[in-house]
Formats: C-alpha cells, sequence, structure tokens
C-alpha cells in the first residue's frame, strides 16, 4: 500500500464514505485497518511463494525416482537375468556396479553443465539421457547390449544426483532448506519402492521376458518430466551468474514471501555471486584452481561435503538394497517370491523413515539427525552380522535378520542419507557450488560402484556376516566423522553458512563484508 492510499485512509471510514476526527482516534483506526489489509496481502503472497517452491522441488525431484527404481528393480531382476541370460556372479557383481562408477562422468561434467545450460535443462538433460540407457537395457538381447544400456544409464544417473540437490537448495528459503533439499532422497526411496514392488508383481512372467517388463517400466516418468520443465523456474542464483538480473529478480517475486525480501535477496547474491564488485566477476574465478588448491576455509568445506558424501556409500546401504535377497537367503529364507516379499517390507520401512526425516530435519538441525542415524546403523549393522554368523536358518535368526536390515535403512533414511545431499548443496560458495557439489557427487558414486562391485567377491572370502561386520566399524567411523566434520547449518542462509567455516582472522573479514551488504540493501 502506498503513502497516498495510507494518507486517504486517515480521511475516511471503512466504507470510504464518512470522515474520522483528527487525534488519537483516527491514529487507531490506521493502526487497526491498514496493517490487516496489508497483511492479508502478505500472508496471502507468503501461501503461495511456499506452494510454489514446494511444486519446484517435487517437480525437480521426478529425475530421482529413476535412480531409485533402477535400484530396487534390479535387486530382483538380476535374479532372473541371471537364469535367462547365464551370466556368473562377477558378471552380476560388473552390472549392479557398474552404473554407480559410470555415474562419475555424468556428475563431473554435471557441474560444467549446469554452470553452461542452467539448473534446469540439466535435469532435463539427465532424464533424456537415462531414459536412453533404460530403453536399451529392456530390449537388450544379450549380457554385452544390456552392459551398453547400463552405461547410458549410468551417465544420466550421473547428471541428475548432482544437478537436483543444487537446483532446490538455490530456489528455497533457509528455514525450509532442509526438508526440500531431502525430497530427492525421498523419490529415491519411492523409486526404489516402486522397483520391489515391480520384482514383485512380474516375478511370475516367464525368466525371458518378466526382467525385460521390470526395467521397461522404469521408463515410464519421462513424460512426467518433460512436462515438469515448462513448470519450473531456472535458478535464480544461476540466473544472476549469467548476468541475466531481470528474470532473476521476476523468480526471486514467486519464491520469497515479500517483494522486499526479493529485492534483499537479489542484493545477496549479487554480492555473493561478485557481481556488484567489477573487481571480483564470478567469471575471473579459476573454480578448478581453487577447489584443487583450496584455502583452508574451502578445504573444511570440502572435507564435510566430500566426506558425508562417502560415508554414506561405504557403510554399505547400496549392498543392502542392491543384494538384499542374498542377504535374506543366507539367514534361511527360501523361494523367490518369498525374498522378494520380504524385501519389499524393507523398501515400505526406508521411504516411511525418510517421511520421518522430513519433518525433523528443518525443526532438530542436520547434526543431532546424523548422530541418530550413524549409530543406528552401527547398531544394526552389528546386530544383521551377529545374527547370520551365529543365528543362521534358525527362526530368531531370521527375525532378527529382517529387523537389523530394517532398523538399518531406516536409519539411514532418518539421516544420512537425504542430509547428506542437503550438506552437500548448501556449504559451498555460490562461486563453487556446482563444481564442488559434482566433486561430491563423484565421491559417492565411485563408493557405491566399490561397494556394489565387490559385495558378492568379499563376501564370499569373509562370508555375509563379516561384510556386514566390516560396514559396522566404518559405520562407527562415520559418528567420529560426524562429531568432528560436520558443522550445524540448520536455519542459516546459503550465504551465512560459509562463515561457520572461516577461522578468526577469515571471520573478522566476513563481518566487514556483511556489513557492506546491509548498507547496500539499505540504501
Amino acid at each position: 500500500m502506498g503513502l497516498s492510499e495510507v494518507q486517504e485512509d486517515r480521511n475516511c471510514t471503512g466504507d470510504g464514505v464518512s470522515e474520522i476526527p483528527s487525534g488519537t482516534e483516527t491514529k487507531y483506526t490506521m493502526v487497526t485497518s491498514v496493517p490487516v489489509e496489508d497483511n492479508e496481502v502478505l500472508q496471502n503472497k507468503k501461501h503461495q511463494a511456499k506452494k510454489y517452491v514446494f511444486a519446484c522441488a517435487v517437480f525437480a525431484s521426478l529425475n530421482s525416482v529413476l535412480l531409485g527404481y533402477d535400484v530396487g528393480v534390479m535387486s530382483g531382476a538380476i535374479i532372473f537375468i541371471q537364469e535367462d541370460l547365464n551370466i556368473s556372479d562377477v558378471q552380476q557383481e560388473v552390472l549392479v556396479g557398474i552404473l554407480s562408477i559410470v555415474s562419475l562422468l555424468g556428475s563431473l561434467a554435471g557441474g560444467k553443465t549446469s554452470d553452461a545450460i542452467g539448473r534446469k535443462w540439466t535435469i532435463g538433460l539427465a532424464a533424456v539421457v537415462f531414459q536412453t540407457g533404460g530403453a536399451v537395457m529392456a530390449f537388450a538381447p544379450s549380457f554385452n547390449v544390456l552392459m551398453i544400456g547400463r552405461l547410458v544409464a549410468g551417465v544420466g544417473i550421473g547428471f541428475g544426483v548432482m544437478i537436483t540437490p543444487v537446483y532446490i537448495a538455490e530456489i528455497s528459503p533457509a528455514i525450509a532448506r532442509g526438508s526440500l533439499t531431502s525430497f530427492p532422497e525421498i523419490f529415491i526411496n519411492f523409486g526404489i519402492l516402486l522397483g520391489y514392488i515391480s520384482n514383485y508383481a512380474f516375478s511370475r512372467l516367464p525368466a525371458h521376458i518378466n526382467w525385460r517388463v521390470m526395467l521397461g517400466i522404469g521408463l515410464l516418468p519421462s513424460v512426467v518430466i518433460a512436462l515438469a520443465l515448462f513448470v519450473i523456474p531456472e535458478s535464480p542464483r544461476w540466473l544472476v551468474m549469467q548476468n541475466r538480473i531481470e528474470e532473476a529478480r521476476v523468480v526471486l517475486l514467486k519464491i520469497t514471501e515479500s517483494d522486499k525480501e526479493a529485492e534483499e535477496k537479489l542484493q545477496e547474491i549479487l554480492v555473493a555471486a561478485g557481481s556488484v564488485n567489477t573487481d571480483n566477476k564470478y567469471e575471473s574465478k579459476a573454480v578448478w584452481k581453487e577447489i584443487l588448491s583450496p584455502t583452508p576455509p574451502v578445504r573444511r568445506m570440502l572435507i564435510a561435503g566430500c566426506g558425508i558424501q562417502c560415508f554414506q556409500q561405504i557403510t554399505g546401504i547400496d549392498a543392502t538394497v542392491y543384494y538384499s535377497p542374498t542377504i535374506f537367503k543366507n539367514a534361511g529364507i527360501t523361494g523367490n517370491s518369498e525374498l522378494l516379499a520380504v524385501t519389499v517390507a524393507v523398501g515400505f520401512t526406508k521411504t516411511l523413515f525418510i517421511l520421518v526425516a522430513i519433518f525433523l530435519i528443518d525443526k532438530l538441525g542436520r547434526k543431532p539427525l546424523l548422530y541418530a542415524s550413524t549409530i543406528g546403523m552401527t547398531i544394526s549393522l552389528f546386530s544383521l552380522s551377529l545374527s547370520l554368523a551365529l543365528l543362521s536358518h534358525a527362526k530368531i535368526g531370521i527375525a532378527l535378520a529382517i529387523l537389523a536390515v530394517c532398523g538399518n535403512v531406516a536409519s539411514f533414511s532418518v539421516g544420512i542419507g537425504p542430509i547428506c545431499w542437503v550438506l552437500s548443496s548448501e556449504i559451498f560458495p555460490l562461486r563453487l557450488r556446482a563444481q564442488a557439489s559434482a566433486l561430491g557427487a563423484v565421491g559417492s558414486r565411485v563408493s557405491s560402484g566399490a561397494v556394489s562391485m565387490s559385495f558378492l567377491s568379499v563376501s564370499h572370502r569373509i562370508t555375509v556376516a563379516g561384510t556386514f561386520f566390516v560396514f559396522g566399524v566404518i559405520s562407527c567411523c562415520a559418528v567420529v566423522f560426524v562429531h568432528y566434520c560436520v558443522p550445524e547449518t540448520r536455519g542459516k542462509t546459503l550465504e551465512e553458512i560459509e562463515v561457520l567455516f572461516k577461522d578468526e582472522d577469515d571471520l573478522q573479514e566476513s563481518e566487514v563484508e556483511m556489513g557492506d551488504v546491509e548498507r547496500l540493501v539499505q540504501s
């Protein structure tokens, strides 16, 4: 409401006809009537902004369904692929794990691509590449062609896992960024559950058909993703880096609660991107040089971001998900249908607890959930090792194994699963965010591939029980890593989080810079 409108309200009643006497009565009327109208407008804009950001996060996360479905469906499809194509254990490991290894190419390329063509269209590119690989796999006549499809799909996965959290973090308000950036992990879990259900639903088809149907169903989300690209906006931070300031302002007006907040946020992004100070242009930054020869604050960011990505995988979650039928068979469950049915229960547990994480991540914070997650995983992994070693094929051993696997995936989903992506997308400064997040995603994919491609061979050497004992020891190390290397970032803006990694000298310099930002916003 403008100044002239406020002045008019001083001279008329609520119906705009009768005059109001001057004095305290006028003051009282102005205080009670004008802010109420403004408040309704602001509340409506706030509500609309929340819905819009929520919708953008959902649409951007659809890519993650593809990854989750592939992970889930392959755990059951590999049983029938082995039967149909007569592949060895080594070929199984390579087929399962190669997707994660190859995806590092997509993750590395994704950082550069997202800076070149934008966050939004990199999401679209990820879907196209993955769907191409998925189609090749579904119609593969031999193991070699199946591997080619797997390689192509892996590149698409690399693009997707790198760019989606970055995009969501860049459009989300600080107060809800943790929950919204967790959406990709929710959709991964939803995809895994769909994959498990697909395994069970099509398992009774002939072996030369069922695994093709299982893989082919994963092509359906591509239609929704194509439509989503026409709904979601480009990241305002990327637009600022491209010097498309007015377009960034339009997006910010849609995702912030007020025009004032949009302008303040735009000025903060301008300063962070180096667009205000002509001597500090983003384009002049040698991003990879700064990452490979980091300053102490950037080194701490890289340790925290890349470290949490690696611990997410080397604690064995992909071994649990990909090879859950093998685990339960080792525990004493026989029959493909029974194995796949129990695996569906694991999928439901994993999906349920990721929803719990969404409600808690911005209320309790990142670090408490990481403690609960890593400690819970440690207990579950040691319990699984014990049940497989001492109680295999006994009823109590089977029950304990199922409980331990469900406890492991539940603990993973409530903490390190989603928070890993939240941290890696929010702790890096704008000039490094895309490339550094890509580097973290590479660490995640390499770790995932190493675990997936070695699990069967290692378990043959030291037993399945011994393998999960090793995962339990690694999970203990993850607890220590969280304590010493991961800061609490709840409720802080992306620009404020940089301060957490700076020492006292850097902090004093940051205070001067923040003062400059405040004066700029006030002006």
